[in-house]
């Protein structure tokens, strides 16, 4: 499985949003340059969130984006859907009717054992994607970056709100 480029941008977006003080926003095109993506792209995935109620927008000289909801609320799973979509990652085709040998009994009372696995599968990603908030990442985030680059990037973010 392959996901949108745009899930890696809006997911760090998100990032940079949490870090908002109450009534601040973030444009498009500093998202954009803050994480060095095509504008014009980053614009159609944060459509998305805010579609999904995730991001709350507003226009003007001031305007942007900011988070809609606590980050303990928003979820990598609301995120990842928001842009991919919530169909399952797999489909079942049901190739076995195509077999000469298959028996009716067998093929066509239950799903297939390789449909099962690849849904328990689909399942146990969403299920950990669920798991994982936006505070939980801010949390990590916090340990993980040098305390000099997280205080340069916010007073980069800040002096853009």
């Amino acid at each position: 499985m392959i996901l949108k480029s745009q899930v890696e941008w809006v997911l760090h977006c998100c990032a940079l949003l949490a870090g908002l003080p109450e009534n601040h926003y973030l444009s498009t095109k500093t998202l954009a340059e803050f994480h060095g993506v095509p504008k014009e792209y980053l614009s159609k995935a944060l459509q998305n969130l805010s579609q999904a109620a995730i991001v709350e927008t507003t226009l003007g000289p001031s305007g942007g984006y900011r988070l809609a909801r606590p980050t303990s609320e928003i979820t990598f799973l609301d995120i990842v859907e928001a842009v991919e979509g919530k169909s399952p990652t797999f489909v079942c085709n049901n190739i076995r009717e195509n077999n000469p040998c298959r028996s009716a009994d067998h093929c066509d009372t239950k799903p297939c054992s390789v449909a099962r696995i690849m849904w328990d599968a689909d399942e146990a990603w969403r299920s950990k994607l669920r798991s994982v908030t936006l505070a939980s990442l801010v949390e990590t985030l916090a340990k993980d970056v040098p305390a000099d680059l997280w205080k340069k990037s916010s007073e980069w973010v800040m002096a853009r709100t």
